[in-house]
């Protein structure tokens, strides 16, 4: 498949109604972090982007909100793809992103680059979707915060050793910092800025 069909297909079945379904699944993820979500709609977004992070994409992006994609996202079909499906600019700057992508394998910069928003305005920040290789299986993480009864784990494979250190700097800027979605192929976990991430005893 050339990169001009890659970028033409592989979009929401039925847009209004798919869309309402993913937004509804990361309102309750983001109010719910740790609980691991699964995506219904069955989309195709060019490689190496997962059908998760697609599924984000297509719901959260359009003509209003600038993307920042790492540099093995942006060469692949997912600009034309995102440009023909929602509108969505690109920016080349981390601090004017919405939304930033982040394919699986990547090093993660800090998260400080990104825009953390305002005192006045701690939603115009950046929301960071992070594509790993599993949700689970990888060295546990201990959840805390609002949302969560006292305390939930989660697993994930591929984050970095650095991913600790990042969030403990992300949420000493409360009310301000950057929210993250946690995604592979189907499935995807929210991580707002108000939750205290901890590496957990074997």
């Amino acid at each position: 498949m050339g990169l001009a069909t890659e970028a033409l297909t592989g979009g929401f079945a039925d847009p209004v109604f798919h869309a309402q379904s993913v937004f509804k699944m990361l309102m309750d993820g983001m109010a719910r972090p740790g609980a691991i979500q699964t995506v219904a709609p069955n989309i195709a977004p060019p490689a190496p982007l997962g059908i998760a992070a697609g599924a984000i994409a297509l719901t959260l992006c359009d003509h209003d909100t600038s993307v920042w994609l790492t540099s093995g996202l942006a060469k692949s079909a997912m600009p034309e793809w995102l440009g023909f499906h929602t509108g969505a600019p690109l920016t080349a700057e981390k601090a004017d992103a919405r939304f930033a992508f982040i394919e699986a394998g990547t090093a993660l910069c800090s998260f400080g680059l990104f825009a953390s928003g305002t005192q006045e305005y701690p939603d115009r920040s950046t929301t960071v979707v992070i594509e790993l290789p599993q949700l689970e299986g990888g060295r546990r993480l201990a959840l805390m915060g609002p949302g969560i009864q006292s305390v939930v784990e989660i697993a994930p494979t591929g984050l970095p050793e650095t991913f600790l250190r990042l969030w403990t700097e992300n949420r000493a800027l409360f009310p301000r910092g950057i929210d993250i979605v946690l995604t592979s192929g189907t499935r995807f976990v929210c991580l707002p800025r108000t939750t205290k991430i901890t590496a957990t005893e074997i």
